[in-house]
């Protein structure tokens, strides 16, 4: 048999010198593919599609290839776990069967036993499998099988569970399980919310991703109790207290790496619906431009954080991705020399180098008195999590005012509202229009997936409509989600934020003081080169970022 050495070799992949350990033993041979591996001369996909030319067997890209979803479910989810394979669809009366190492015969046999079916072994490569099995082998199953032994445990009566008075001491109670599992998969999932919802009959699970809830998960009612005690005991919320909203936060590890959650509760008509926000700290390190602002709103934007005084205001609703453009501009201005304060409710990220101070109402910390201290702490940078008030609003404007650079968030749908928005909280016009500096208004949309995407030529007159197209204008290339295994057939993978950059102008200070309308800011912003949300959501199309539909979703 032609050793996998020789095979690289034939391929140009590793150098003639290999030649000498390409002869002899095949476990001399493994290792030293495994040395060269470890040091960057191959890829793991090149040596996987070696192995597979060297057993005459066909290797697969899982990460292109349309996984049968029927196939999978065929074999029991241990297997596919203990052994990391994975069936990928049937070949006549045969299970395709994708594995890394197809010499292995008992996962094989197994296999085989299992499904009642001949086997035919196909070679992937082991990180391309790892991430299919993870991806496709859901912990449904076995969330569904908890629900049943929770439900048989504590009886068919369908009254509550006794919620828990302490922490469980065994790891492998079934509501304890059912909780790691919701939060587990919802990670994996790159959700960012996980909502348990109390309704009359069952308890509803749902999942935010990439912006859109997706169901995931109905229980029965009579395990509704335990599980919100649960993760009261994990948040740190007084699970006695059920008559009005608590706000906890807690952390778990997955995958090696540490994941901080929000939790929040509410009281509803059917109990307490709890939502808990998923923070992955990662998302802090993104670096300018991966926020993707184009080239005129990247130029003005940090034309304006890196002034030394001034107020920057990014607006946009819940979810809109706020907070990561705040953190990212911090990333920015932050350095050794310069002295950099947030006050933030909650602190959704901790950030080393950074004095970060948590808001506390009951203790008289609001934003306001914390502001106040904050001014006397000699800062250069204040970040303010929210102008909620005209308190804090007052106190913001003057500390721009007075030598800070202070960056904070506001709700408003587009930029030029920020403006009329501040002068409605008694904010003194003039003061507006001098500290102002920029605003910032973005949406988050999905982003298309790179691996299945399809361009298409749009009827002219649908474009007309939309308003994305004048007359005269040439004829565009967009593209349109269809849908693959890499993005569980739904055409999106990830998001991008549409911006709108206002720099606030000598002439808008002056409608400013003069108490204009949104509108006429916005009209005089346009004429001075701003973009809107839906134009800059339009470029995005064109550069084949996102679709017309996504735009038409989140920009009016």
């Amino acid at each position: 048999m032609t050793s996998l050495s020789e095979i690289l070799i034939i391929r140009g992949l590793m150098p003639i010198t290999s030649l000498d350990a390409a002869t002899g033993d095949p476990q001399a041979d493994e290792e030293h593919v495994r040395e060269l591996l470890e040091d960057g001369v191959v890829t793991e996909s090149q040596v996987a599609s070696a192995r597979a030319a060297q057993l005459g067997l066909p290797f697969v890209d899982l990460t292109e290839y349309p996984v049968d979803r029927s196939a999978v479910a065929l074999v029991p989810m241990q297997l596919l776990k203990r052994y990391e394979v994975l069936p990928i669809g049937r070949d006549g009366d045969r299970l395709m069967l994708a594995m890394s190492d197809p010499r292995d015969v008992l996962a094989i046999d197994d296999v085989r036993a299992a499904v009642r079916m001949q086997v035919r072994p196909v070679v992937a490569e082991r990180n391309d499998l790892l991430a299919a099995i993870a991806r496709l082998v859901r912990s449904d199953g076995e969330l569904s099988e908890l629900t049943t032994a929770i439900v048989e445990e504590n009886g068919q009566t369908g009254s509550d569970l006794v919620p828990f008075a302490s922490e469980p001491s065994e790891d492998d109670a079934p509501i304890v399980r059912f909780v790691n599992l919701l939060i587990s998969q919802a990670i994996s999932d790159q959700a960012s919310d996980i909502h348990i919802e109390p309704a009359e009959r069952d308890m509803h699970v749902r999942y935010r991703i990439d912006g859109v809830l997706h169901e995931m998960q109905r229980a029965p009612k009579n395990i509704q109790n335990g599980v919100i005690s649960r993760l009261k005991i994990m948040s740190d919320i007084d699970i006695a207290e059920r008559r009005k909203p608590q706000d906890g936060r807690m952390s778990v590890i997955h995958g090696g790496k540490q994941i901080d959650l929000r939790v929040a509760t509410l009281p509803t008509v059917f109990g307490e619906k709890v939502v808990m926000r998923i923070l992955d700290n990662s998302m802090t390190g993104l670096g300018m431009d991966q926020l993707r602002l184009l080239d005129r709103n990247a130029a003005v934007f940090k034309a304006s954080y890196s002034k030394p005084y001034g107020m920057i205001l990014v607006t946009g609703p819940t979810g809109s991705g706020k907070s990561t453009t705040l953190y990212t501009t911090l990333h920015e201005v932050a350095r050794p020399e310069i002295n950099v304060i947030t006050v933030e409710d909650p602190v959704e990220y901790r950030i080393p180098g950074i004095n970060q101070v948590q808001v506390n109402p009951k203790a008289g910390l609001t934003f306001a008195s914390a502001l106040r201290s904050i001014l006397r702490s000699d800062p250069d940078v204040v970040l303010i999590g929210e102008i909620r008030d005209h308190e804090t609003a007052q106190i913001a404007i003057e500390a721009s005012l007075t030598g800070h650079l202070v960056l904070s968030t506001l709700h408003t749908n587009d930029a030029p509202s920020a403006v009329t928005r501040l002068i409605e909280m008694e904010i003194e016009p003039f003061l507006v229009g001098s500290a102002l500096d920029c605003i910032v208004a973005q949406r988050l949309a999905r982003r298309l997936c790179d691996k299945c995407k399809a361009p298409y030529q749009p009827e002219f007159d649908d474009l007309q409509a939309m308003r994305f197209a004048q007359p005269g204008d040439p004829q565009p290339t967009l593209f349109k989600p269809t849908g693959c295994t890499s993005c569980s057939n739904t055409g999106y993978r990830g998001r991008i934020a549409l911006h709108e950059v206002m720099p606030v102008t000598e002439d808008i200070e002056r409608l400013a003081v003069a108490r204009a309308s949104s509108a006429e800011i916005g009209r005089l912003a346009i004429e001075q080169g701003m973009s809107t949300l839906r134009q800059d959501g339009w470029a995005k199309a064109l550069m084949g970022l996102t679709s017309v539909e996504e735009i038409l979703r989140v920009v009016a």
